[in-house]
């Protein structure tokens, strides 16, 4: 978990450089721990402090069985996200935000399922029938659909969360979120307003080694909640296997005893007759 996050990492990544002071919003004060040369510094003990709680959380929700959708289409934070949001098995979207994703989300599954019915063609050889223009249209829708939900094609229902990079520039996102009372995680910067998020990460979320570090974190504590849950899965399983073999176990004793009852019985019958022949020998001598 993050809960051995050092301020010094953070410093050396560049997390606590905010917005010219020009810039800033002022709901960001609380995080903000000074100002120089014109930038203000965001406090990193807090920084901190918040990437445990966020995490925390994300864990739970990963044990859950809940997917984190995460938003970052700005280029610093494009590949970065990618990577550890697939390390995690997460979704995510990286190019631009398709409007209605969360509160239309119907229509966007169909064109997921679009995307699958293009596959299947494929597959089942009716796309060589088509003509080499239809061919080409196809593959070009094939290729758009790709590039703006591929990444989000296992998503069957709506997200447990979100986790943004920069909300001021994915305020369609943050918006449709709250709309459906969807958590949101995200790294905010000193221009940014830390209200409209439920999880803030006060770090800047311009620079790609800030980003990565924050990142590492997140998807770590994201893993460890998701391997939390395969090992509760299994744990019934193992458990219900050693309950299956536990009665032809003790079936085993139970037929010793029913050998063995017999046994005494024609003992007693034996001592029984050499007692009563024993004086007939005796009164015949």
């Amino acid at each position: 978990m993050a809960n051995n996050i050092e301020v010094k990492e953070l410093l050396d990544a560049g997390v606590h450089f905010g917005h010219l002071t020009r810039r800033w919003d002022p709901n960001m004060a609380p995080y903000i721990y000074m100002e120089r040369n014109g930038i203000h510094i965001i406090n990193l003990y807090k920084t901190a402090a918040k990437i445990d709680e966020a995490s925390q959380a994300l864990h739970k929700i990963a044990a859950s069985g809940r997917k984190i959708l995460f938003v970052a289409t700005k280029k610093q934070a494009k590949e970065i996200v990618a990577e550890k949001a697939a390390k995690a098995n997460q979704p995510y979207i990286t190019e631009r935000w398709p409007g209605g994703m969360l509160t239309n989300f119907v229509t966007i599954r169909k064109a997921v399922k679009k995307m699958a019915s293009i596959d299947r063609m494929k597959k089942d050889g009716t796309f060589n029938t088509l003509s080499k223009k239809e061919r080409l249209q196809v593959d070009r829708l094939r290729a758009k659909l790709e590039k703006n939900l591929g990444s989000i094609s296992d998503m069957t229902r709506l997200p447990g969360a979100l986790f943004i990079v920069d909300i001021t520039r994915e305020h369609i996102a943050v918006k449709e979120a709250q709309k459906l009372n969807i958590p949101i995680f995200a790294m905010v910067d000193t221009n940014s307003d830390p209200r409209q998020v439920d999880y803030v990460i006060p770090s800047n979320d311009d620079a790609s080694k800030s980003i990565d570090k924050v990142m590492t974190f997140v998807s770590d504590a994201i893993i460890e909640g998701l391997t939390e849950r395969k090992a509760t899965k299994d744990a019934p399983k193992e458990s219900q296997s050693a309950a299956a073999a536990k009665p032809k176990a003790e079936e085993k004793p139970k037929a010793e005893e029913k050998v063995a009852v017999p046994a005494p019985a024609k003992a007693e019958a034996a001592v029984e007759t050499v007692a009563t022949e024993a004086p007939a020998k005796q009164e015949e001598e």
